[in-house]
């Protein structure tokens, strides 16, 4: 149900340091792929939750914080579900960083 916050998150600090920060270097030139996997990813989870009815358009927004205890299940699935989720999307697009910089140095 709020799984997808950790994405979003990292998908908005990823957004403003693409903007802000140096972009020479490995991370630099290979930063949009990631952000555009994490807010890809983000989209799809925050339909996938409305349509699923676990979010809604009218506080409180997320279901689970209607009920006693809503918070504490909200954060546990945001640390066992929302963090292992965006540490494997950041280790594919590192592995695919990393091919596409390898692919481009041998041409």
């Amino acid at each position: 149900m709020a799984c997808f916050v950790v994405p979003l998150v990292q998908a908005i600090a990823t957004s403003a340091i693409r903007k802000w920060g140096n972009k020479d270097g490995f991370i630099g030139r290979n930063l949009h792929s990631l952000e555009l996997m994490l807010w890809g990813g983000t989209v799809m989870l925050i339909v996938d939750h409305v349509i699923n009815g676990e979010l809604t358009w009218r506080f409180p927004f997320f279901t689970a914080l209607g009920q006693t205890g809503g918070a504490s299940i909200m954060l546990r699935e945001m640390l066992l579900v929302g963090v292992p989720m965006s540490i494997i999307i950041t280790l594919v697009w590192a592995v695919y960083a990393f091919s596409f910089e390898r692919k481009n140095l041998i041409i």
